[in-house]
């Protein structure tokens, strides 16, 4: 499973991808507002950090509007996948920005419908959202599990972008259905490394060691 992680801070991108944690990046207005920096510059920034796909989100409710923001963004660089809406408008906008050759991020996924629609308008990614689907009582795994079957039985080449990642053990739910790519802030990331038998394990050893009395340096 590929790792995006969904985040504008500069600095919090560099320290993952110099690990190779970093497959691509995801952005949205609240995280470009969240950096307090200018769209196109901060995404230009990014683009030039990250071989992979780095999503710039369109703010346009309107599919022609939409498809002149997707053709803007799409200026910034190569590896710009242009972040649309899962609206009737958004669907138009992903068709034809697709047909051109760049790739699309259709967001903000609550259903399979919405997916097989995604897939049929020549989406890249499809990004169905876990956790708000969570906060709903509902299970957000299901909905990536059903559409991973939809995609499967169809050959659809659209990858399953598993979003609003709330924690390490979504990460790991996820990558068990077969999510293709999962996004997440990099705190989450970062938290997949985290264990309290890891912790207890490690203590253990380093009391032992100093009984020792010995250096390594």
């Amino acid at each position: 499973m590929k790792f995006f992680v969904d985040t504008a801070d500069t600095d919090a991108i560099a320290e993952l991808n110099d690990l190779g944690m970093v497959d691509g990046v995801t952005t949205n207005p609240s995280l470009i507002l969240k950096s307090g920096r200018d769209i196109l510059e901060v995404t230009k920034e990014i683009c030039e950090m990250v071989a992979g796909p780095v999503s710039a989100e369109v703010v346009a409710t309107e599919a022609d509007d939409m498809i002149a923001e997707g053709r803007k963004l799409a200026e910034i660089a190569p590896n710009i996948a242009v972040k649309v809406p899962l609206t009737w408008a958004g669907l138009k906008a992903c068709k034809v920005i697709s047909g051109e050759g760049h790739m699309v991020n259709v967001t903000l996924c609550f259903s399979a419908n919405q997916a097989l629609l995604a897939a049929k308008a020549g989406a890249t990614f499809i990004s169905p959202f876990i956790g708000r689907l969570d906060d709903l009582n509902l299970d957000g795994m299901d909905l990536i599990s059903d559409i991973r079957q939809i995609y499967d039985n169809y050959d659809f080449k659209t990858e399953i972008l598993a979003a609003s990642i709330r924690s390490a053990n979504h990460m790991s739910q996820a990558a068990l259905i077969g999510a293709d790519v999962a996004t997440a802030p990099p705190n989450v990331i970062k938290a997949m490394a985290s264990h309290v038998l890891t912790d207890k394990g490690l203590d253990a050893f380093l009391k032992d060691w100093a009984k020792t009395g010995q250096k390594i340096l």
